[in-house]
């Protein structure tokens, strides 16, 4: 996994498959990052990611939660089909908002 820091703003580069034995590290690392450079807002890239379990999905939603409040936000970006239909499927794009390119 990267994790990129930009002032306060905090993206990172899911990993190809996002399951149970990696969801726990990327969970730490980025509640680390969130506490320590003081971070208002999340994006998860999801360029190289293709499969994702129900661990991926609280990954994200305890960011969420996290970033929330702070008032910050938590974006998804580079989603292809499949992972656009788990995260509507699973109710994540309620309290995210997906796109297809970064904000610069």
């Amino acid at each position: 996994m990267q994790y990129q820091v930009e002032e306060n703003c905090l993206t990172i580069f899911l990993p190809q498959e996002l399951d149970h034995h990696n969801a726990e590290d990327i969970r730490k690392e980025a509640d680390r990052l969130i506490e320590e450079k003081h971070i208002k807002h999340v994006i998860f890239d999801f360029q190289g990611t293709s499969f994702m379990d129900s661990s991926g999905i609280g990954v994200i939603m305890g960011r969420y939660r996290q970033i929330y409040l702070l008032g910050g936000e938590v974006w998804a970006v580079h989603a292809n089909e499949r992972m656009k239909k788990i995260l509507a499927m699973s109710g994540v794009t309620k309290i995210m908002q997906l796109y297809e390119e970064e904000k610069e």
